[in-house]
């Protein structure tokens, strides 16, 4: 179906991130899969062809495009399958707390800097033993003289090892009933004293995003690098988890039209008993369902995408694509996986690396089982 959401300005905008990806990611993507991270000269040819933040106000060096510029940015990680570039996290996953909640005198300072690629952000909130639940963080920041000193551990951390800096979530008043009232959030520079990274943690997928354990031991933050008012954390955390959990949706709509079309040209090309797989009853209906699921994942994904630009309070429906969307990934490429039979298994076809990255989508920005308990309450069952 057409897509009604995008100008010709995106359009163009669009090919050249491909072209993009297709120069400076794809080829060397099998590299950054071994060695567990992106290059760090791509993080910076992507900001020097304004490809980070780009919805940064112009006062802060950015150009002040729309939401939409982003989605196009998550899409076509989506549809170029190199999934472990971190940029959306960046983009519209932290980048969003520091340009809200920084505080004025250090926006003009530290801002810019994420345009260009000098300053790679993560956000640090799952704590062992406490991945969904956010008000059972344990790490700790008590106030001493000036400064804020933060103790605790944080594991799963997306763009971990190359991050300067990270958004750390940390218990500021031990005793506040309910606890979630007593989180703050800050902004720590990873080349502080105390902070120390763990192991680069190996996965089943999205092998070429670094994912990490975050150690902060005595960790003095200046008081001005708390953003916003403390003990606002958690509701500052609720109020960006719509756009978090949308980036996942967009990019797994993306994905399962890029599996399908993979799929499609595979079933062209490979013959069995004599002619095209693409003949056979059994792998049209495999493919109808599948390209049938990704039409609808879009269609709704566009709306929520409106939605949420326009401003409007769409979690309940965010949360329903979530998990929703990503459910359906798994699904439709593990069909398109079966269709390529034991090639399907191997590494060097696109579908492979697919259906590993696909797995975890259910997982992180809040598991599909908390997706569906947040819809619960929103329709008044709790």
């Amino acid at each position: 179906m057409e897509r009604t959401l995008f100008s010709p300005e995106h359009d163009l905008f669009r090919q050249n991130f491909r072209k993009f990806l297709e120069k400076e990611v794809a080829p060397r993507y099998e590299a950054f899969e071994d060695e567990g991270m992106v290059a760090r000269d791509v993080w910076k040819k992507a900001g020097e062809q304004g490809y980070l933040v780009p919805w940064m106000p112009e006062d802060y060096g950015g150009t002040g495009a729309d939401w939409l510029y982003s989605v196009v940015l998550i899409e076509e990680v989506g549809r170029a399958n190199v999934t472990g570039f971190g940029i959306s996290l960046h983009n519209d996953v932290v980048a969003p707390y520091l340009a809200d909640w920084l505080k004025p005198e250090l926006k003009k300072e530290l801002l810019p800097q994420l345009l260009t690629g000098d300053k790679i952000l993560a956000v640090a909130m799952t704590e062992p033993g406490y991945g969904s639940n956010l008000a059972g963080i344990r790490t700790s920041a008590r106030k001493d003289g000036d400064d804020y000193v933060i103790t605790g551990q944080k594991t799963f951390i997306t763009n971990g090892q190359l991050c300067d800096w990270v958004v750390v979530a940390a218990r500021t008043d031990p005793d506040a009933q309910p606890p979630h009232k007593g989180i703050s959030l800050f902004l720590v520079d990873t080349a502080l004293p105390g902070f120390r990274r763990g192991r680069n943690l190996k996965k089943i997928g999205l092998k070429a995003n670094d994912t990490s354990e975050l150690f902060f031991e005595e960790v003095r933050v200046p008081r001005r690098y708390l953003l916003g008012g403390e003990n606002q954390g958690f509701y500052q955390l609720m109020t960006k988890l719509q756009q978090e959990r949308l980036v996942v949706a967009v990019r797994g709509a993306a994905s399962m039209q890029s599996a399908v079309e993979h799929t499609i040209r595979y079933v062209q090309e490979r013959e069995i008993f004599g002619q095209p797989l693409a003949k056979m009853q059994n792998t049209q209906f495999q493919i109808a369902e599948c390209a049938t699921a990704a039409e609808v994942a879009q269609a709704f994904v566009d709306r929520l995408i409106a939605a949420h630009i326009a401003g409007k309070d769409v979690v309940k429906e965010v949360s329903m694509a979530k998990y929703w969307v990503t459910d359906q990934l798994k699904q439709v490429v593990d069909k398109c996986l079966q269709l390529h039979g034991g090639y399907g298994y191997m590494t060097e076809y696109p579908i492979a690396r697919m259906y590993t990255d696909a797995r975890v989508q259910s997982i992180f920005a809040g598991t599909n089982e908390v997706m569906k308990v947040i819809i619960a309450r929103k329709l008044g069952l709790d």
